[in-house]
């Protein structure tokens, strides 16, 4: 391990105070070897000290621990990955008779299937993924099965979790304990917030001005109707563990096989085309975004709560895994620099810079204009003179929460006739970057930003 932890430690904590972020736990696998170290505090309230033993929420990292146990019912020869969902769940159902019959994990498991994300609210039950599942009969499609790829945030990862339940007749917590936990020898990370210590745990902050700095979350927990593709709470070294799975093709570190070595090729090379290829990756496989990093194939986890972030990047080619949890942001810009001093440190390839605008395009911007969206989520896009703008529309209960109005315009800077930057509105921001594609009749049928796509409304 080449890693110089005191500099390390000394640079994150000047990019906490920088972007007012509590604090961050850092652990990185390199080479069969781990270097841990947190700096900051649990909680701006009691400023209890963050330590390597602290328990973050994972948010969407989440959906790599529920593939990884999917993948286990392809070793057994339980599921296929091509096989309709009903050859598991019959009387699976949504708004299209087409997708309701050939929807299939791999739909679901790389964000292919196009499902609308809505759903009458399942409770908090033991039975939540099954209440899901059942009332999703009108749900409507984005778009066609398989076209194009749109993120869901919780559906698509709670049918997978609904299939584990069926075939292994248990909660999807107790299938996620059984297959992973226990084997992988974890005792720091579970599925679902009544199992927490809460003593070790971090909480959850927002931040609305720099002045006033991070503020304690009034939302500490994601519903249960997320814990599929978002409930999941661990440490570094545990959140490092998966990463060893992944990295070994399949074995834990104390030795056990979780997976077999096809099914960790499988998870890696089954993928999609992303739209927005520039904030996360250009393609997104089977519970992996793919990234590109200056030529060399780069695998992601990321998560978010609400207040807490998790990031994960695995360099098959320099055996080597960091991963870092914070109880602030996400800032993407934090993340970038914090990587990029470690991957410089451990002289490996660095994260590439967003790509820069071509002034050069000459756009007919009218092909771009309209409205995007769908459940909340509203973008006005309009022309004014030779520019482009994107307008932002958050429902009055959103704006509140993140005390934003509920009309934000963004110039969209023109990287390729499909690609924009999306430089930020204000500096709690990082610039962002926007998809606008697929011009059927002459105008932009979608636009993709953050892996969502939005359809267009008008």
């Amino acid at each position: 391990m080449t890693i110089d932890v005191p500099r390390l430690q000394a640079r994150v904590a000047e990019l906490l105070t920088e972007y007012a972020i509590p604090s961050a736990a850092i652990g990185v696998l390199h080479e069969g070897e781990i270097a841990e170290f947190a700096i900051g505090v649990k909680n701006v309230e009691t400023r209890e000290p963050a330590t390597t033993d602290t328990i973050y929420q994972c948010g969407s990292m989440t959906k790599t621990w529920t593939a990884l146990a999917f993948m286990q019912l392809v070793d057994e020869g339980k599921v296929d990955l091509d096989a309709p969902v009903r050859t598991y769940l019959p009387g699976f159902t949504v708004a299209d008779p087409e997708v309701s019959a050939k929807v299939t994990p791999r739909h679901l498991l790389y964000h292919a299937n196009g499902i609308e994300e809505v759903f009458d609210d399942p409770g908090e039950g033991d039975d939540v993924y099954e209440r899901m599942v059942d009332t999703i009969t009108t749900a409507p499609q984005v778009f066609p099965l398989g076209y194009t790829h749109g993120y869901s945030a919780a559906l698509g990862y709670a049918i997978l979790a609904r299939i584990l339940e069926v075939i292994d007749n248990k909660r999807w917590d107790d299938v996620m304990r059984d297959r992973l936990f226990d084997p992988m020898g974890l005792t720091s990370t579970n599925s679902w917030r009544e199992q927490v210590d809460h003593t070790r745990a971090a909480t959850g902050h927002l931040i609305f001005s720099l002045d006033e700095g991070p503020i304690v979350t009034p939302v500490d927990h994601l519903p249960r109707a997320f814990g599929a593709g978002g409930g999941i709470t661990s440490t570094t070294t545990e959140v490092l563990a998966m990463a060893h799975v992944l990295l070994t093709s399949g074995t834990a570190p104390n030795g056990k096989r979780i997976v077999s070595a096809d099914s960790i090729r499988e998870m890696a090379s089954s993928r999609v085309p992303v739209p927005d290829p520039y904030m996360f990756g250009p393609e997104w496989a089977l519970g992996l975004i793919v990234c590109d990093w200056r030529g060399e194939t780069v695998y992601a986890t990321d998560g978010s709560t609400i207040g807490q972030n998790a990031r994960l990047r695995l360099l098959l080619d320099s055996h080597t895994a960091i991963a870092m949890l914070t109880n602030g942001g996400p800032r993407e810009s934090f993340y970038r620099k914090v990587f990029n001093e470690i991957l410089t440190d451990l002289g490996t390839v660095t994260i590439p810079d967003l790509p820069a605008p071509d002034p050069t395009l000459n756009l007919d911007l009218a092909r771009y204009e309209g409205v995007y969206g769908r459940p909340g989520a509203r973008y006005e896009v309009s022309a004014k003179g030779e520019k482009l703008y994107l307008t932002l529309v958050l429902d009055p209960m959103q704006a509140e929460l993140l005390q934003k109005p509920d009309r934000i315009r963004y110039e969209l800077l023109p990287v390729s006739e499909t690609h924009f930057l999306m430089p930020p509105a204000d500096p709690l921001e990082d610039t962002q970057t926007v998809a606008i594609y697929d011009f059927a009749n002459g105008a932009a049928q979608y636009l993709h930003t953050n892996c969502r796509v939005n359809p267009r409304l008008g």
